[in-house]
């Protein structure tokens, strides 16, 4: 897998109050939380160590294979069923997509999303992701050389760079490439400048609104 959804951990004084004094039953997702160091079978079995230093009853715990997968969740969550019924909160460390599947079959219990999802990423060595999408709807890289403004710029300016730009730099960040520079430098080397002359109209983000697609 070398695209995946990043996430990266609550701090655990948040956790620790949304679950107060209840019982709670641990998740964990088997593929980009994995990948991403906030949701493995180690991560699990420390969240479920520290819950317990806190004095909280972890009921018992699972990785799902993977969080996101409802039929699988299903069936490997009916393995761990009187353990499941016995919390009244559920801690998910997965995306929110994986933390709203497990809603949808637990239904008893609170669901508590143990981290926070970030964005659609790729792997750039171990442990260091890049933000590619931004899932938006509207995929426009055809009109960049391939890359995408939208998701890698901060501001997702669509008609060139802002004025905080500094040698080929990111004004938010300095340590990250501006998109734009990295943009024309790829048009350029493709002999397409001529399309940065096109002022390109705002995005529709109506289009990030679908919430179902069935194929």
């Amino acid at each position: 897998m070398n695209v995946m959804i990043i996430t990266k951990p609550k701090e655990l004084e948040c956790l620790v109050k949304s679950i107060g004094e209840n019982p709670v039953f641990i998740i964990g997702c088997s593929e980009c939380a994995t990948l991403c160091h906030t949701g493995g079978e180690k991560e699990v079995l420390s969240m479920k160590e520290k819950l317990e230093k806190k004095n909280i009853k972890v009921t018992g715990w699972v990785v799902l294979d993977p969080a996101c997968h409802l039929l699988n969740d299903k069936r490997l969550l009916k393995k761990h069923k009187n353990k499941v019924e016995q919390a009244k909160k559920i801690l998910v460390l997965a995306c929110g997509n994986g933390s709203q599947t497990v809603s949808e079959i637990i239904k008893d219990a609170e669901i508590i999303p143990g981290n926070d999802t970030l964005f659609l990423g790729e792997i750039k060595r171990l442990s260091e992701f890049e933000k590619r999408c931004d899932m938006c709807g509207e995929c426009i890289q055809d009109l960049f050389g391939g890359l995408c403004p939208v998701s890698r710029c901060p501001k997702s300016m669509l008609n060139g760079p802002c004025g905080g730009s500094i040698d080929g730099k990111c004004e938010v960040n300095s340590e990250v490439d501006c998109i734009w520079d990295m943009i024309y430098k790829r048009l350029k080397e493709k002999g397409q400048l001529d399309r940065l002359k096109e002022i390109r109209a705002p995005k529709n983000w109506s289009k990030s609104l679908e919430t179902r697609r069935t194929l």
